[in-house]
């Protein structure tokens, strides 16, 4: 029981400082990760009883790029993901979020799809979204709820 202990208490202390060595180099590599962020969240509110859309901008102040591989959210049986080109839209399965760059979901452009909503979000409410990343893990975001007619100053 004392050798089992003992080898705990070592494999718990190499793993420690195994960690302290990762937090110490980790700054001096963030240049080689992503560091994302969201902003200019917003759900115009819904006009359908069953689906709504929702936008934002994802930026990567990082080094490394990321790719948006999944969205969802406790109000939609499921969340996909969209590009407009050309007036035709087309379901993608993920989104590259370029190093030291921006993803952009806007009105007429790329854009998230709230599909089987299990209540309808109204002006004033808020969304919690969480987005999935290929690297970076996943990220939540609250979604405000505006109207229906709501176009950003940013232009997204």
């Amino acid at each position: 029981m004392r050798r089992r202990t003992a080898a705990l208490a070592a494999g718990t202390l190499a793993g420690a400082l195994a960690l302290t060595g990762c937090s110490g180099s980790g700054s001096a590599s963030a240049p080689d990760r992503a560091e994302l962020s969201v902003d200019s969240a917003y759900m115009p509110q819904p006009v359908s009883a069953d689906m709504a859309a929702g936008f934002l901008t994802i930026t990567d102040k990082g080094g490394a790029g990321d790719e948006l591989t999944s969205v969802s959210s406790d109000i939609a049986g499921q969340v996909t993901m969209h590009s407009t080109q050309g007036g035709a839209m087309t379901e993608k399965s993920s989104f590259t979020v370029p190093a030291h760059g921006r993803l952009v979901f806007r009105s007429g452009g790329n854009h998230l799809m709230f599909e089987k909503l299990r209540r309808a979000p109204k002006q004033g409410q808020t969304v919690t979204v969480r987005l999935t990343f290929a690297r970076s893990g996943h990220l939540t975001v609250e979604m405000p709820v505006e109207p229906a007619t709501y176009h950003p100053s940013t232009g997204h």
